[in-house]
């Protein structure tokens, strides 16, 4: 296809497709599937070869979220079977962070449910940051706290975090019918104050909300011109008790399209297979390691996830190979980048030069991380989604094992 000549060239060349050509990758058939994942897999070898990052997530506060997102199973008024508990301490929190170390993880996510951190909050994961380094040397930590106010970025890199994750998740035009709580731009001006402190940004999207293709589009762009280093891909998880348990959207073949686009669009950057892969690629997991460079191993906050033995077995069985952390996941030029904005005075960052991209005319509005505002561009006919008119609950496995429990994260 002429299309994916096209995008492997941009791609290996780090330049922006345009939108009809991101549109154009969505709206491919089944039976060109394959073409589009040999085509992404290209891309994604000049930049990262064979190499799968694993992540491992750490849920610092489960649960009783005052925000009202859609498809959050911790969000105020959940009916989710989740388990709620407040702070884990930090030695808690290392303890916890060490299982997944020890299964390979590069890099540690430190989450909390609620709006956003107080200074205390900071102080306290400040600590949890401190210890985990302490024992694990080499090893990533990235916070998630939600949205940051002044100051607080910088605290969390003085205490060690090399970066912070706040998604975006949808277009900036359609965000309002997802969350009322807060704004887009609330989530935009959160991924910037991580950029000036320093923090590399991860800042990615969800996946199967209703959204249109011009809003995958829209949001993916915005994440390239936000300058994200990380870009997270979330499948939604429908869970009872949300308002979104009946958006059962995705089959295995569109979440492969969705992931290629990604790539294309942002070529050089970690794009990571995130909540749901196990629900929605179902087998066709490993053939999304060669669009992906990135995945979480084992549970999720609330969710369990495939086990942590059958992901390492996954990607060995893919002939992919797990990043060690003497290992860059970044490439040299966007290393550089990162590595010079977290040695800059705090609050004089802002990887303008790290980002995949900054084509100011190619972003579509100026959402926080979810570029939308712009109509349907180009000619191509979007097919739908298969309907699905029951809720596949289950596929759903509520987490209950973790903090809380006698059972250990992915036991």
């Amino acid at each position: 296809m002429d299309l994916l000549n096209t995008l492997v060239e941009k791609g290996l060349r780090r330049e922006l497709p345009t939108r009809e050509e991101a549109l154009a990758v969505l709206a491919t058939s089944d039976d060109e599937l394959l073409d589009v994942v040999a085509a992404a897999g290209k891309v994604r070898r000049q930049w990262f070869g064979r190499r799968v990052k694993l992540n491992y997530l750490v849920n610092l506060k489960s649960g009783l979220c005052p925000e009202d997102c859609s498809y959050c199973s911790q969000r105020l008024g959940s009916k989710a079977e989740i388990l709620k508990y407040t702070w884990l301490k930090p030695d808690e929190a290392s303890q916890a962070a060490a299982a997944g170390v020890a299964g390979g993880a590069k890099r540690v996510c430190l989450v909390a449910s609620g709006r956003g951190p107080t200074d205390r909050d900071v102080e306290r994961v400040g600590r949890t940051i401190e210890a985990i380094k302490e024992q694990n040397e080499g090893v990533e930590v990235c916070a998630c706290l939600g949205l940051l106010s002044d100051g607080q970025a910088e605290r969390l890199r003085e205490a060690g975090a090399d970066a912070y994750n706040h998604n975006l998740n949808t277009s900036e035009g359609t965000y309002g019918e997802i969350t009322t709580t807060h704004t887009y731009a609330d989530r935009v001006d959160t991924v910037q104050k991580a950029h000036a402190a320093g923090l590399s940004a991860c800042s990615g999207l969800i996946a199967g909300m209703g959204e249109t293709d011009e809003d995958l589009v829209d949001v993916v762009y915005a994440l390239r011109e936000l300058g994200s280093d990380s870009v997270p891909v979330n499948f939604l998880i429908p869970f009872e008790g949300t308002p979104l348990a009946k958006e059962w959207n995705l089959t295995p073949q569109r979440c492969l399209r969705i992931l290629a686009m990604v790539r294309f669009v942002c070529p050089d950057v970690e794009v990571r297979i995130a909540g749901g892969r196990e629900v929605h690629l179902r087998s066709m997991q490993p053939l999304a390691l060669n669009i992906a460079n990135s995945i979480f191993l084992g549970d999720y906050l609330t969710s369990e996830g495939q086990a942590g033995k059958a992901d390492l077995e996954m990607i060995a069985d893919a002939g992919f190979v797990v990043e060690g952390t003497d290992t860059p996941t970044l490439p040299r030029h966007r290393a550089d980048a990162v590595e010079a904005a977290a040695a800059a005075p705090a609050g004089c960052g802002s990887h303008a030069a790290a980002g995949c991209g900054s084509h100011a005319a190619a972003g579509c509005g100026s959402h926080a991380g979810e570029g939308g505002g712009c109509g349907p561009c180009g000619g191509h006919t979007v097919p739908e989604a298969p309907a699905v008119t029951e809720a596949r609950t289950d596929l759903v496995a509520v987490r209950r094992r973790g903090a809380g429990t006698d059972l250990a994260p992915n036991a």
